[in-house]
């Protein structure tokens, strides 16, 4: 039997993210969004309060947990799933604290010193990205001779770190992070070859929904108008056997993914 990623909601509350920013005028909003991601097929909603596009700039600590925490709170009571997308130790906590059940970190616990020890001491997934950089920076990385060889090498790297910092295996899962210290060149190398990454042992997430790898293969389109592109790039991840999709369009990834799996031998 065909086995079908599971979908992991993009739920930003913040100002400026690529796609979304500003969408969601406050929590109550936001929640109402979480539930709604997770009726229509979402195994569990990414919150996320940082953004993390090309250029970003970091957010204050307390700026980011009063984004956040209130939508976790509210996610959980209502008995939806949430993960949580943060680069801080201080906001995993926070976010554990309030029930998160997934940690997501663009920098595979690189980014604060604390961060290892927090996802040790804690019993739930922890998916590490691959990064160079930071989101301000990361684009001025995005060099490589054999990209997929790279990142799944400095993904095995960070793996290793992990589970020295007291992570069990168990509980890792591995992102190639198209778009993050990548051009388009690199992402469509890695995505050729994402079989190449389940050799690393670990489940798979793919996060490519509105990325801008799809106006750079078929024409301008803002980010709102790019859902074909995403629908295309969510298959090409379950072809692959990914685990996991992050998705802007929940309901329409889970009826392509419902009819993708229908039509398989």
């Amino acid at each position: 039997m065909t086995s079908i990623p599971k979908i992991l909601g993009i739920l930003n509350v913040t100002p400026d993210s690529f796609s979304d920013g500003g969408r969601l005028p406050d929590a109550a909003a936001a929640i109402e969004a979480g539930i709604a991601m997770h009726r229509a097929g979402a195994a569990m909603v990414d919150v996320g309060g940082e953004s993390t596009r090309p250029g970003a700039a970091p957010v204050p600590l307390d700026e980011e947990r009063r984004r956040v925490l209130p939508v976790i709170e509210g996610l959980v009571a209502a008995g939806v799933p949430v993960s949580i997308d943060t680069m801080k130790a201080a906001v995993m906590r926070a976010a554990l604290a309030a029930g998160a059940a997934m940690l997501n970190d663009v920098s595979a616990l690189t980014a604060d010193p604390e961060s290892a020890a927090v996802a040790a001491a804690a019993s739930v997934p922890v998916v590490l990205m691959h990064l160079r950089g930071t989101p301000a920076t990361m684009q001025a990385h995005a060099r490589y001779a054999d990209p997929a060889a790279e990142v799944r090498a400095e993904l095995e790297a960070r793996i290793a770190a992990a589970e020295a910092a007291g992570i069990a295996r168990a509980r890792l899962i591995a992102d190639p992070g198209i778009g993050f210290a990548k051009g388009p060149e690199h992402n469509l190398a890695i995505l050729r070859r994402l079989e190449a990454f389940q050799a690393l042992g670990l489940p798979l997430m793919l996060g490519a929904s509105r990325k801008s790898l799809i106006p750079a293969i078929a024409g301008p389109a803002p980010p709102d108008a790019r859902l074909p592109g995403s629908l295309a790039l969510a298959l090409r991840g379950a072809e692959a056997g990914v685990a996991w999709l992050r998705v802007h369009d929940v309901p329409e990834t889970a009826q392509a993914l419902a009819v993708w799996a229908a039509c398989r031998p």
